[in-house]
Formats: C-alpha cells, sequence, structure tokens
C-alpha cells in the first residue's frame, strides 16, 4: 500500500523531470512575481487600489498560464488562443477598475487598468522565456507611469487627470 502510494505520488510530480527544469520554472514565475510588483509598488505609491499584491499576482498568474502549455509541448498556433484568452480575461479584471463618475466628466482607474493589462503581458514575456523582453517592457512602462505626468504637468494636486 505504502509502494503503491509513493509511486502515484512520484508520477504525480513528474511534470519536473530535473533540476534544470525547476530552475526555470522557479526564474519564469519569480521574475514575472518582482516586474510585476515593481509595476504594483509604483501604483500603490501614487495611492491607487490595485497595487504590489495585485500586479504580482496577475503578472505570476498569466505567466503560469502559458507556462504550462508551452511545457506541454503546445504548438505556438495554439498557445496563442490560450494567450487571447489570457487578455480578454485580464480585460475583464481591468474594466472593474474603470470609475465613471455620474456627476462629473471624469473617468478614474483607466491608467491603473492598462498598468494590471501591461503587467499580464509582462507575465506572459516572463512565462515564455522573454525575460530580457520583459524587463525592458517593465522599465518603459515605469518611465512611462513616472515620466509622463510630470512632462505634463498631471502629478500634482489640481493637475489634469491628477496623474490617473
Amino acid at each position: 500500500m505504502f509502494d503503491q502510494v509513493m509511486a502515484t505520488l512520484a508520477n504525480e510530480f513528474s511534470d519536473v523531470p530535473d533540476a534544470a527544469q525547476i530552475t526555470r520554472i522557479l526564474v519564469r514565475l519569480l521574475l514575472a512575481a518582482i516586474l510585476g510588483g515593481i509595476l504594483g509598488y509604483e501604483r500603490e505609491q501614487r495611492g491607487k487600489a490595485a497595487g504590489v499584491r495585485t500586479h504580482m499576482l496577475v503578472a505570476m498568474g498569466a505567466a503560469l498560464f502559458v507556462l504550462v502549455p508551452h511545457q506541454a509541448g503546445m504548438e505556438v498556433a495554439d498557445l496563442s488562443r490560450v494567450m487571447q484568452g489570457v487578455i480578454a480575461g485580464i480585460g475583464f479584471l481591468c474594466a472593474g477598475a474603470i470609475i465613471k463618475n455620474q456627476s462629473e466628466e471624469d473617468v478614474q482607474g483607466l491608467t491603473t487598468a492598462a498598468g494590471v493589462w501591461m503587467t499580464a503581458a509582462i507575465g506572459i514575456a516572463c512565462g515564455l522565456g522573454r525575460e530580457s523582453t520583459a524587463l525592458i517592457s517593465t522599465l518603459l512602462a515605469l518611465a512611462i507611469l513616472n515620466t509622463v505626468p510630470r512632462l505634463l504637468g498631471t502629478d500634482k494636486p489640481g493637475g489634469k487627470n491628477n496623474g490617473r
């Protein structure tokens, strides 16, 4: 009985055959979480609802959604359908971050929603093993989130859109 349980457990965990595969999984998921956390930290510092944990989970979840089928040997054409599903699903999550005030012509949360969407794309890049692309994208997104409001003068209280 014990041997059968141990053999079943060994078979259940056989999707990671060696240390190289474990390392690959860890690097991709950890990098996704870290890069997502960096963007989430920027949003949290600005007092936005979607902060560090949200961005980390979105990036890591997106990475996992493409990592597992990729590991299983899914063809690129089929993997593109998985990515389409992730992108559409994140769109629904982002829609919840957007608020339109009825009394004003003011829409809030667009930048946060776009940031979550970008975070999912970064997670997909990590999951596919495109670590350099993910890192460059994160740096560009940070530059946009930090530099553009300063250039437009919208990061000050009372400024247009108030950095939203």
